[in-house]
């Protein structure tokens, strides 16, 4: 049927290596004849398994920044019909690495479970800030930039009946997973910052930080 083999050994290992974060424990070994555009000549194989699963990738994600919490926020419920997972971790940087799937696929233009876990995580923090004092009542709240500066995070949900949007599938449309996403991340991330108090802490002095430049810059 195919008289000629030829496929991108490199794209199929990046993608092999994303099933296997998205999968914890889940081992995936890739063999094959052709040479890597990497620079590997003959046969390939590479063995992909994280038993941490999308922490994992969390973590690999913030290789080589500075961290300012050493445990990785993660939490794993179902929700109905919806297996949610959400990882997160902030680095000293200025930029924000959101990453969200559905079904394994790679939802690149959003969704219901971003929308879900945005509002959770904006509220979550102000709560957790106007609770421990640390915004005073004469303060305005944390903007949705503020709290994702330096954010770098995955969300995953598993669901039996996704609405994909577009033919590439780039955005997930269920209505229903933005407040199961939701309700999972503001009950659980709030548990954590309790938990945590001085990563919490690190967390809401970065976010007063950057409300402070925004402000500055206004």
């Amino acid at each position: 049927i195919f008289p000629v083999i030829d496929y991108d050994f490199d794209a199929l290992s990046d993608r092999f290596r994303e099933m296997a974060y998205l999968n914890k424990g889940v081992k995936i070994t890739f063999t094959s004849p052709y040479h890597s555009e990497r620079g590997r000549q003959g046969e390939c194989e590479q063995t992909f398994r994280f038993d941490g699963g999308i922490a994992s990738l969390v973590s690999h994600i913030n290789l080589g920044k500075e961290t300012i919490q050493s445990e990785i926020f993660y939490t794993q419920r179902q929700v109905d019909d919806t297996d949610i997972e959400v990882a997160l971790q902030y680095n000293t940087g200025s930029s924000e690495s959101i990453h969200t799937f559905a079904n394994c696929i790679n939802t690149s233009d959003g969704g219901s479970h971003l929308t879900g876990f945005r509002t959770a995580l904006t509220r979550g923090i102000n709560d957790y800030a106007r609770k421990q004092k640390f915004l005073k009542d004469d303060q305005a709240n944390f903007t949705g930039e503020d709290v994702r500066e330096g954010l770098s995070a995955v969300i995953s949900v598993k669901l039996t009946a996704p609405q994909f949007e577009g033919q590439t599938k780039g955005r997930l449309g269920n209505p229903e997973v933005k407040s199961q996403v939701e309700n999972v991340v503001s009950r659980d991330l709030l548990t954590y910052l309790e938990e945590h108090p001085e990563e919490a802490r690190r967390i809401i002095d970065k976010c007063i930080t950057t409300a402070r430049a925004r402000e500055a810059a206004r």
